[in-house]
């Protein structure tokens, strides 16, 4: 009797820990696609890859339009003040204010401007994502400062070269996951 009642706990409980782990597994894959329509339209109007785009979402704020950063960056691709301005100014867009950006589409639309016009500031080297990434996340400065002699049109070479941990690891995971949403987003149809 004493064996069934710790049996049936154990049972219990292994039965309740299956439950909860596909509830938080259907629970992420919720989130992650939860703002695919708006990645969609921003990669489209931009000429931007979409899982590029998914990607900077997925690190800057896990698909989280509220999110804020210590530096006053907004939602979910955590565009700054001047580089929404920037935007904007280029869409002809009136009585703009830094707030519209916790607007997912309007976040997305900047966030996609914005890493096309860095992708384009980099096409002399061999690939223009890395420094891209790295002016995203640190600035142009910075990344002028770690281009230098062959980091200037070598990527892997520049990778090396970063300066912050934090931007070579924020690069590093970009990539990554751009990888991995490449194979499977957009989804194929049909």
């Amino acid at each position: 009797m004493e064996m069934t009642k710790r049996w049936r706990g154990w049972l219990f409980g292994i039965i309740f820990l299956g439950g909860l782990v596909a509830l938080l597994e259907r629970y992420h894959t919720y989130r992650e696609n939860s703002q695919d329509t708006h990645i969609l339209a921003a990669a489209r109007k931009y000429g931007v890859e979409p899982a590029l785009v998914k990607a900077v979402v997925w690190r800057e704020s896990w698909f989280n339009p509220r999110a804020k950063g210590r530096k006053g960056e907004i939602g979910l691709m955590q565009i700054r003040e001047d580089a929404a301005g920037e935007w904007a100014r280029s869409e002809h867009i009136l009585l703009w204010t830094h707030q519209q950006l916790y607007d997912p589409a309007r976040n997305t639309l900047a966030g996609a401007w914005y890493l096309r016009k860095l992708l384009g500031r980099y096409q002399h080297t061999d690939d223009a994502l890395p420094y891209a990434l790295a002016d995203y996340n640190a600035g142009r400065a910075h990344v002028l400062q770690w281009a230098k002699g062959a980091t200037a049109t070598n990527s892997a070479a520049f990778v090396e070269q970063i300066g912050f941990p934090s931007t070579k690891d924020y690069v590093g995971a970009v990539m990554k996951r751009y990888r991995h949403y490449r194979r499977i987003f957009p989804p194929k149809s049909g």
